[in-house]
């Protein structure tokens, strides 16, 4: 017989598969909420160090491109002076600790804004080398690190000179909220700089333990860093767990800087650095669900698993292998001894044919087409026994899958977890405003190069090479006081046609159900005129893609979409009218609290707002207004965050994932068991069944041959022999019966 035929098989399989169940279900799934911290907790953590690794990634990039274009715009033009160059430079960005200007050749200092550069740690014979003007991180006295960014600026019959600014290692735009800290380390896990760290000397050990471990961490490759297939941030990140004291544990996540596409580096990237974020939480050690439950599903799963088996060994597997025996005997010929017939399903028809077969085979009168045939517990075929089992199953996997461990909308959501939220979408708000004024700032910095004397040609080669290094901006052009264009680069502008540059340096149109931003910074060399740059909106809506904040939505003034991380429509209303509350209480500048708010912050006016929403499913969610200062607060405008608490990785939703999980490996176990012997061994026996029956009622014609190599396969081919026996009796009895006659009422051959 076939190894996997048959009805035994399938029969172990279920029980294998129902004992493994029962042992996970008791020793494995029950295990929840024993965590002193919840697994939500910790990859929260993670996701607060990438976004400060984000952040200061972007802003160390936009440094280091600024300083190069702003040397590049100044060396296209007439030579200037060097007090020139840095008031320039401070008047567009105010991003640099200090500026200065060397001459290169002498080494003499030229100029110098803000503070005091250690410009004795730069090699000026060495800016010629392949990585000369990269930057480099310097430590000054008083033991503060910098990183110093250089350019250089040069004009013909002039000697050269080098432009350097300074700015610190600290994380730029992050809330960090009342007790978070946040650092950055080298690769050797020193700390760079920090913020939020106490004066405590508990504080800064924790600190220095954490710096220790991210080092070692940090220095794997993001491919062995990471599961197989995780996708969000592109570097190696992850969380740690820290000290415990007073029934608080610190939680750290760590990130480092990579660039935004897995596996091209950029500037900052190269530096090596690594930001890691902690904070104390409360230790929770309890189990959401007691362990007494799983056991007694276990148990509950072990009786009705036993009773389904011995159903189907008592009702199915004995009287098919009895039948198999018998078929066999009666085949070999032994006739003497009636089949014992197994009293339900097709196995009683069966048994029932075969002994019609064996008293015909005996030559027994009327056995051809009379006899006892199967009563009616034969009406009770095998695939009810099997629907009896399935239901057995079904009552243990029914209630796991869709009642028992239900989280219902009173779930209680670590207070860490909504907090995050709410500092995270402060976060993103803070980088929307930052580009906006990064944005502005790049043409500011065109608009500053530009005269009367600039050419058209000149323009266009300028607003070219601006927008091949900033890749924000859909189109950009020179616009005169009378609205015409001077020279264009992108694509064709949206600014209606005739009308002059706008008086405000933010707008934003709906250009067909499309937003369309646009920039304007006046060129004061060329009166009336001004650098206009329209954004492109998939760069608006790539700032908001970023993991473990769910929905993510930008809103102005009033309440409609702006840009968001995934599919919407432009310039409709919130589709949800708790959302739409939250953000008219996050911009409310009396700083009232919304019903439902939950841990924010008790400064007056605008700020970031979190609330759980238990409207429809619990629900996180945070509104952050852009208040950070700069030509983009003017919009008013609010990034709106929220996602289902059912996916986060805290206890109850655990415990119901589980429960579930539980239900549905029953339910998928049962299904595949019982469906394999309906496949394997139930159809056809009911089609032997009816062969059997065809075959005692007198039809010798079919032939009777096995589907499997198993117990019905090797019923069948007994039942074949058994027709071939009855028509070589057939023939026996023809033959006996002719020559009987001959000699008695024949004629003899040859008689007239």
């Amino acid at each position: 017989m076939s190894l996997l035929g048959g009805i035994r098989p399938p029969i172990a399989a279920l029980s294998a598969l129902l004992l493994a169940l029962a042992a996970l279900t008791a020793f494995q799934l029950g295990h929840v909420g024993r965590e002193s911290v919840p697994p939500a907790v910790l990859t929260s953590q993670q996701y607060f160090a990438e976004d400060g690794a984000i952040a200061l990634r972007a802003s160390l990039d936009e440094s280091i491109t600024d300083i190069g274009r702003t040397a590049s715009l100044f060396g296209s033009g007439e030579p200037v002076s060097p007090d020139s160059v840095l008031d320039k430079l401070g008047s567009v960005y105010q991003k640099w600790r200090g500026t200065a200007v060397i001459e290169i050749k002498s080494g003499r200092l030229e100029a110098q804004r803000g503070e005091n550069l250690p410009l004795t740690a730069l090699d000026l014979t060495a800016l010629d080398g392949e990585s000369g003007l990269a930057p480099r991180m310097v430590r000054l006295e008083n033991g503060e690190t910098r990183l110093l960014t250089l350019a250089l600026l040069s004009w013909p019959d002039r000697p050269q000179q080098l432009l350097v600014a300074s700015s610190s290692l600290k994380v730029p735009g992050i809330s960090l909220g009342r007790s978070r800290a946040i650092a950055v380390l080298d690769s050797s896990g020193q700390v760079l700089g920090s913020d939020g760290v106490g004066g405590s000397g508990q504080e800064k050990k924790q600190l220095a333990k954490f710096a220790k471990t991210v080092a070692e961490k940090a220095a794997r490759h993001p491919l062995q860093a990471k599961e197989p297939g995780s996708g969000g941030f592109a570097g190696v990140s992850g969380s740690l767990l820290g000290d415990s004291k007073d029934g608080r544990r610190s939680v750290a996540g760590y990130a480092k800087l990579t660039g935004s596409q897995p596996g091209v580096g950029t500037d900052a990237s190269a530096l090596g650095l690594t930001v890691v974020s902690f904070v104390g939480v409360a230790e929770e050690r309890s189990a959401a669900v007691d362990s007494f439950f799983w056991i007694a599903a276990s148990a509950a799963l072990l009786v009705l698993g036993a009773l389904a088996v011995a159903l189907l060994v008592t009702t199915v597997q004995r009287p098919l292998l009895r039948l198999f025996l018998e078929s066999r005997r009666i085949g070999r010929g032994d006739l003497n001894r009636p089949v014992t017939v197994p009293k339900y399903g097709e196995a009683a028809r069966i048994g029932a044919a075969l002994d019609r077969l064996r008293r015909q085979l005996l030559g027994e009168p009327g056995a051809q087409t009379g006899g006892p045939r199967a009563g009616r517990r034969a009406r009770i075929g095998t695939r009810a026994l099997l629907g009896v089992c399935g239901v057995l199953l079904l009552v243990w996997s029914a209630p796991l899958l869709l009642t028992l461990n239900r989280a219902g909308a009173s779930v209680a959501v670590p207070k860490t977890i909504v907090e995050d939220q709410r500092e995270r979408t402060d976060t993103l708000a803070d980088r929307v405003r930052r580009a906006l004024n990064e944005g502005h700032a790049d043409l500011t910095s065109v608009a500053s190069v530009i005269s009367d004397k600039t050419t058209p040609a000149e323009l266009t080669k300028l607003l070219e090479r601006t927008r091949n290094q900033h890749g924000r901006y859909e189109s950009l052009y020179v616009l005169k006081a009378d609205g015409t264009v001077l020279a264009r680069a992108g694509a064709a502008p949206h600014h209606p046609a005739g009308k002059g540059p706008s008086k405000h340096p933010v707008t934003l149109v709906d250009s067909g159900n499309r937003p369309v931003i646009t920039e304007y910074a006046e060129a004061t060399g060329l009166a009336g005129a001004a650098v206009v740059g329209e954004l492109r909106i998939d760069f608006l809506n790539a700032l908001l893609k970023r993991p473990g904040l769910g929905e993510v939505r930008v809103v102005d003034a009033e309440h409609r979409v702006i840009g968001g991380n995934n599919g919407y429509r432009a310039f409709t209303p919130l589709s949800d009218a708790d959302l739409d509350a939250l953000v008219s209480s996050a911009n409310d500048k009396s700083g009232a609290n919304d019903k439902g708010d939950a841990g924010d912050k008790s400064d007056k006016g605008p700020h970031a707002k979190s609330a759980l929403l238990r409207d429809g499913g619990v629900a996180v969610a945070a509104a952050a207004p852009m208040t950070g200062g700069g030509v983009a607060q003017p919009l008013d405008w609010t990034v709106v965050t929220w996602q289902p608490a059912k996916g986060l990785e805290i206890p109850a939703y655990t415990t119901q994932n589980r429960t579930v999980l539980a239900g549905l490996l029953g339910l998928t176990g049962a299904v595949a068991c019982l469906g394999w012997i309906h496949i394997i061994v139930v159809r056809p026996l009911r089609d032997l069944a009816r062969r059997a029956e065809a075959l005692a009622d007198g039809d010798r014609r079919t032939v009777v041959y096995p589907t499997h190599h198993d117990e019905v396969g090797a019923v069948t081919r007994s039942l074949e022999v058994i027709r071939l026996q009855l028509l070589e009796q057939r023939k026996r009895d023809a033959a006996g019966g002719t020559t009987g006659r001959t000699p008695g009422g024949a004629t003899p051959a040859g008689r007239n």
